[in-house]
């Protein structure tokens, strides 16, 4: 039986059978940590929504499954050893070892994380952070990449790219939290390594079918889905920072603040550049601003003032829209812009924390001390900031391809799908399943969208085209309603009739 009783005000008490230290755990502090595990857990599926409403629809239903898809996968990898290998309190300043095995051992004992909370309660929390990460990476296979190889990918890079670095980073033994770095709730274990892996990805599968033609010059499919995925991502990061505190305190609080203002003002600048161009109010650029902006303040969010968070949300806001063009210019089908989004808003993120971290505001929780950065006179901290965002990045982008290459010589077990399955759709091929069956089949049926590319007869995708790939419409009420055959393969014919 756990040696757990109640004090007089209901908190928690645990005494260490070892040397009699009495642990008292807050229920506050307790419950505030698992509803910030929920916050985190419905942003795995925002990823989902989100990376699917900007893809075409013949490819919508593969992202969310995806989000489903990781977060089991890594729910059983960090129950398996990841837990163990990312915060056992006996590692090495690389990566754990196997003490907390099948989570062994797992359950009253104070947090390698925060003693103000059991360490069960910390390793549920953290799974979250575990799972969302290679779901933002994994959005790089997108429209040409198999479903089955990537749950063993997932399974594989969780625990040789992700661990690591989330052991080298928060685990106290690790070399980088030893250093010094400051990263408060993942902008190199979350955000680094998948933007970097994602860039990997993209170069070891290599470009879509029609990559450079006006064929994939489509708009996203469903802007809806990326508003809701940017709600369900922009509220639970309310959770992912403020939990980051693992107390229910004035420093979480105070992450929430800054986590709401950077977003916010990320979303607002990026939706002014794009104005610039396109003189148009994009709820799309908005969005993306806001996820810039939110990627940009999480590894200072607990470390700087409101101020602050302005010039997060904006010099994000600005500089991952501008880093949206290093896909042309080194050639590489990023179509999610994964890369520009979280690697490069990561490192900006890294960065301004060493500018502008403040001791203060870190000694709002009434127990951490840091030297600061720039604000605080600590000059020293930019360069530990830039050597965790450098080796984040080398280490994520090398193993990552590692991984690729060796799987892409295992039967079976390539991520790149055939020609077939890129023309027919991702959802049909690989699922047989679509995001919107019925509807699809409904319109087909009843011709009432057939008049799109009659007045786009150059393949440009209309506003009200649904992102669908151009010139797949003309003969699909014919091939629903006789079955007669259409113009090109099989499998063009197939995915006329029923993706149109």
């Amino acid at each position: 039986m756990v040696n757990i009783t109640y004090d007089a005000s209901g908190s928690l008490l645990w005494e260490d059978p070892s040397d009699g230290t009495v642990w008292v755990y807050n229920p506050g502090d307790i419950s505030w940590v698992l509803a910030s595990t929920a916050l985190v857990w419905i942003m795995i599926p925002g990823v989902g929504f989100f990376y699917s409403g900007l893809l075409r629809r013949k490819n919508a239903l593969s992202m969310i499954w995806a989000s489903m898809m990781t977060l089991a996968v890594v729910s059983f990898q960090w129950f398996f050893w990841g837990f163990s290998l990312a915060f056992s309190d006996t590692a090495d300043p690389y990566i754990g070892d196997l003490r907390y095995f099948g989570l062994k051992g797992v359950l009253e004992k104070p947090s390698i994380g925060s003693t103000r909370i059991p360490s069960i309660v910390f390793c549920v929390f953290q799974l979250m952070f575990a799972a969302i990460t290679p779901m933002l990476a994994i959005g790089a296979i997108a429209e040409r990449g198999r479903l089955g190889p990537i749950m063993v990918f997932v399974f594989i890079w969780t625990t040789i790219v992700y661990d690591p670095i989330a052991c080298w980073t928060w685990n106290s033994n690790g070399w980088s939290f030893v250093l010094g770095g400051l990263d408060f709730a993942g902008g190199t274990p979350v955000h680094i390594s998948s933007g970097t892996a994602a860039l990997a990805i993209s170069v070891y599968l290599g470009k879509r079918r029609g990559y450079g033609t006006e064929r994939l010059a489509y708009k996203p499919h469903n802007t809806t889905y990326v508003v809701l995925g940017t709600v369900f991502l922009w509220f639970g990061w309310f959770g992912f920072n403020g939990g980051s505190a693992l107390a229910a305190n004035l420093r979480a609080v105070q992450a929430c603040i800054v986590t709401n203002l950077a977003a916010s003002v990320g979303g607002l600048t990026w939706m002014l550049w794009d104005y610039r161009l396109e003189r148009k109010w994009s709820a799309v650029g908005f969005c993306s601003g806001a996820i810039a902006g939110l990627v940009a303040i999480t590894p200072a969010s607990g470390y700087v003032g409101s101020p602050a968070a302005v010039l997060f949300g904006f010099m994000a806001g600005t500089l991952c829209n501008f880093a949206t063009q290093l896909k042309f210019i080194f050639g590489y089908d990023d179509c999610l812009d994964i890369f520009a989004s979280h690697a490069i808003g990561g490192v900006i993120g890294n960065v301004l924390t060493g500018l502008f971290a403040q001791a203060s505001v870190a000694g709002f929780d009434g127990i951490t001390e840091i030297p600061g950065g720039w604000l605080d006179h600590h000059y020293i901290q930019l360069g530990y900031q830039i050597a965790d965002s450098v080796a984040g990045m080398s280490y994520s982008f090398v193993m990552t391809t590692i991984i690729l290459w060796i799987m892409h010589f295992i039967p079976g077990m390539r991520l790149r799908a055939s020609e077939e399955a890129e023309i027919l759709g991702i959802d049909d091929a690989e699922m047989g399943e679509f995001a919107y069956d019925y509807v699809g089949i409904d319109l087909a049926a009843s011709g009432a969208h057939e008049y799109r590319d009659d007045t786009h007869s150059h393949g440009d995708v209309p506003a009200t085209a649904g992102g669908r790939e151009p010139r797949h419409v003309h003969h699909s009420v014919k091939a629903v309603h006789d079955g007669s055959s259409l113009e090109g393969s099989d499998v063009e014919k197939r995915e006329t009739a029923v993706h149109a």
